[in-house]
């Protein structure tokens, strides 16, 4: 299993703003400025393609993180739709996690991984990597209760889906933290046929793991179920 590892890219251009709006599941017009959020681009299917740490600087000048197994991939994807806006991207280099609050934020300074990651999932934060893109829909993250998704924003790839998922129905299976003994398991296990592994990290002669699952199916498998910060707690259909 390869190191986890991040990649951060600059955006700039008259175009940037517009560009990225129509290509994340957050509203980037209403993005704080400077402040690092977790969102997606979605595939047709509107399940995850890639996760981005996407920080807003100014309306014409982002800053976005990728894992950097993702990074390349990410790269061909930005060009390809963005061949004809009024910007550039530039890949700026490897950069390290720091969890602030519920939030990550990264710099260049040299950070432990295995720490980030053990406090990320303890919070809930959800990261997708080439393992485990196309996957899983951005609700069943969560990602709506980490302000990573707004239902009242324009088109982007996948929305329709994104959208009817939220409007019309509810996820089947969702995020859950818990702690196990045995063996780590890789992202994308199947614990069982409704419990599937997005994130895991060594722990306490087991593991921790952020799951998307029914929580039927977690009783089955007699793991702890550990609570996620309140705000991620809550049920994850829309209020009735």
């Amino acid at each position: 299993m390869s190191q986890l590892a991040f990649t951060a890219f600059s955006l700039n251009g008259v175009d940037a703003q517009k560009f990225l709006q129509g290509q994340v599941t957050v509203h980037v017009e209403r993005l704080p400025e400077n402040e690092s959020r977790y969102t997606a681009i979605c595939d047709l299917k509107g399940r995850i393609h890639f996760g981005l740490w996407i920080k807003r600087l100014n309306p014409e000048s982002f800053e976005l993180v990728t894992t950097q197994d993702q990074a390349e991939e990410f790269s061909k994807h930005m060009k390809k739709f963005g061949a004809f806006s009024k910007m550039k991207l530039e890949e700026v280099g490897t950069v390290y996690p720091t969890v602030v609050g519920t939030q990550t934020e990264f710099s260049a300074t040299t950070t432990d991984i295995d720490t980030w990651q053990v406090q990320a999932i303890q919070s809930g934060q959800a990261w997708i990597t080439q393992t485990t893109e196309h996957l899983f829909q951005p609700q069943e993250l969560r990602l709506h209760q980490r302000d990573g998704v707004h239902f009242d924003k324009g088109c982007y790839l996948g929305q329709e889906i994104v959208a009817r998922l939220w409007f019309k129905a509810k996820p089947k299976h969702w995020l859950h933290l818990i702690q196990a003994k045995g063996d780590l398991p890789a992202s994308a296990t199947q614990l069982n046929k409704d419990v599937e592994v997005v994130n895991s990290v060594a722990f306490d002669e087991g593991y921790l793991a952020l799951v998307i699952a029914k929580p039927a199916a977690l009783e089955e498998l007699g793991v702890t179920v550990l609570d996620l910060p309140e705000m991620l707690n809550g049920d994850v259909a829309r209020p009735s």
